[in-house]
């Protein structure tokens, strides 16, 4: 402030208060002569698309006497969801949702009004702000690399890098870059040559603790030699954390299961922190020994247990708790089970409904035997049938209404509608909003590639394939093909991603708003020369010499599952429909 206009301000503040004490009646105050208050000058009105984060809107003002101009927001019936530098730069404490809007008015025009001073005089200005929905309609799937060996899962790097693990069947755990599909040259973990790999052995599940930021701890669920099922936990190397340190593992359970098939393989942390187990009934042809409805055996459940206790602590083979509320914690069967009567759990996932008031969603996806691929729903003591019964139909035994029906599930066969072997997937919740809220799952054998709206996923109904919502040509990856899809997973962008099992991985993100998307799977077909073929993993894993055949079944050893067969009956299957 200039010498002059200060010393005018004080001059007229002073006759003020004289005039006031002669009784004038006159209002107190101060007026600064020679001052010319800022002059707002950017727009009253800005429009944004939904999902913005960080400053989409600058302030500015003139000031005729040259003094620095500061800016606040001083009112508005949505003041408190903005912030505002002194400099004018204006953001949302939260990025704003078009579907759920939190302005007063709840029609996705916010109002606030900003202040401009410049040490004597200020200026206001009422911003309306509004949020527009955000046109990501458009997906499109991306190759992120190939030739990996027989991925089999896909889970986020914790650490904000948006990198991902790639965990391989025959033990290795591998870092993949998504942005450039750079593989790391020295693998996370190596447990190869340390596991049983035959039929469906192999390492088969992985998952970071919640707080692994901070304790570097992460689990897996492998086949020891003998084909013991172990869920392992390790702690990642103090001094690099693109590797584990293999010396820091310790088991935390094991399952006795000489079959090759059935292992399950999936485990998770819910939103309890808890960790959910996947053990499939055994293996064998129909549950020969009824594991899945015996409740003094951990084969065809999902266990529940809480890692960061040990109540057993004299037994090196079991390093967890027990939570409380597990069904049968106190009493009537092993206190571990979650829900019970599932023939293969290979892959499954939670969902948390936005809202959070809802009980999370675990669903499952369970490998059917002759008849039926289903999903299903649990939420604890849920018994899903098998092996009295497999998806809806009924197989052996006496059928139960206290059964809990799969909430989706198909037949077996050939069609963009059937297949052999169900890969449970999860939630969509990422960056393409036409797709959130999709239930995404695939068939193995097949190659289908489905989703359902997690909404119509109801406990008590079952929803038919005729309402599956087929993705195998609007969601056809730009290179390569996803005909052997064996897990789904995310990035911590909640990026969803698709493991092939032929040593592809994929990602499905948002096409650009405007031009072409990339390569459609027609026009690459059209591309394709008519003696092409597709591999098949099931195939190119048989080698021809680790076959053989026990009471009628084909046993592979190597790293070949019993898929084989099932391939040439799909393909059987398919001639005779042809």
């Amino acid at each position: 402030m200039s010498t002059l206009r200060r010393a005018w301000t004080v001059c007229v503040a002073g006759c003020l208060l004289a005039l006031a004490a002669c009784g004038s009646g006159m209002t107190s105050g101060t007026i600064t002569v020679g001052n010319t208050p800022p002059v707002i000058t950017s727009l009253a009105n800005v429009s944004l698309v939904e999902d913005t984060a960080g400053v989409f809107y600058n302030a500015t003002a003139t000031d005729a006497n040259g003094d620095m101009v500061s800016f606040t927001i001083s009112g508005g019936p949505d003041a408190a969801l903005f912030n505002m530098t002194t400099a004018g730069a204006l953001s949302f404490n939260a990025p704003p949702d078009f579907e759920a809007p939190l302005d007063a008015g709840n029609d996705n025009t916010y109002n606030l009004v900003i202040a401009a001073n410049d040490g004597i005089s200020t200026t206001t200005l009422a911003l309306a702000v509004t949020v527009t929905d955000l046109q990501s309609a458009r997906a499109q799937v991306r190759r992120v690399t190939f030739g990996l060996s027989s991925p089999v899962f896909v889970a986020a790097v914790p650490d904000g890098s948006g990198r991902v693990f790639v965990g391989e069947l025959a033990g290795r755990i591998r870092i993949v870059t998504p942005s450039n599909g750079a593989v790391a040259a020295v693998p996370f973990l190596d447990l190869r040559g340390t596991l049983s790999t035959s039929g469906e052995r192999g390492l088969l599940g992985f998952a970071t603790a919640p707080d692994y930021a901070t304790s570097g701890l992460f689990y897996v669920f492998v086949t020891d030699p003998a084909g013991t099922i172990e869920v392992r936990r390790y702690r990642r190397d103090a001094s690099n954390p693109d590797i584990a340190d293999p010396s820091t593992m310790q088991l935390v359970l094991t399952q006795p299961h000489p079959a090759l098939n059935h292992n399950g393989g999936w485990i998770g942390f819910g939103p309890d922190n808890f960790l959910y187990i996947a053990i499939g009934d055994g293996g064998g042809s129909g549950d020969p020994d009824n594991n899945a409805q015996n409740l003094d055996t951990w084969l065809g459940k999902i266990l529940r247990v809480d890692v960061a206790r040990d109540d057993f602590a004299s037994d090196a083979t079991r390093n967890y708790g027990i939570p409380a509320d597990n069904p049968f914690a106190h009493g009537g069967g092993a206190a571990e089970i979650w829900s019970y009567g599932l023939r293969n759990p290979f892959r499954a996932s939670f969902y948390v409904p936005p809202s959070g008031g809802l009980t999370p969603l675990l669903l499952i996806g369970d490998v059917g035997e002759n008849t039926v691929e289903e999903i299903d729903l649990a939420m604890g003591n849920d018994n899903f049938g098998w092996s009295q019964r497999e998806g809806t139909q009924q197989f052996k035994g006496p059928d139960s209404p206290d059964f809990s029906p799969p909430v989706a599930e198909y037949l077996h066969g050939a069609g963009t509608r059937n297949g052999d072997t169900v890969i449970g997937g999860l939630v969509y919740t990422g960056p393409v909003e036409s797709l959130r809220g999709q239930y995404f799952f695939a068939d193995f054998i097949n190659g289908n590639l489905w989703s359902l709206p997690v909404t119509a996923l109801v406990p008590g109904t079952t929803i038919g394939s005729a309402q599956f919502i087929v993705h195998n040509t609007d969601l056809a990856p730009n290179a390569g093909a996803m005909n052997n899809i064996v897990s789904f997973g995310e990035d911590q962008s909640r990026n969803l991603y698709i493991v092939d099992m032929d040593g592809e991985l994929f990602v499905i993100e948002a096409a650009p708003a405007t031009g072409p998307l990339m390569p459609s799977r027609a026009q690459r077909i059209a591309n394709r020369t008519a003696t092409t073929t597709l591999h098949h993993w099931c195939v190119d894993a048989w080698d021809g010499r680790t076959v053989r055949w026990k009471e009628g079944q084909m046993l592979l050893a190597g790293q070949g599952f019993t898929c084989v067969r099932k391939y040439y009956d799909a393909q059987a299957l398919q001639r005779v429909g042809d």
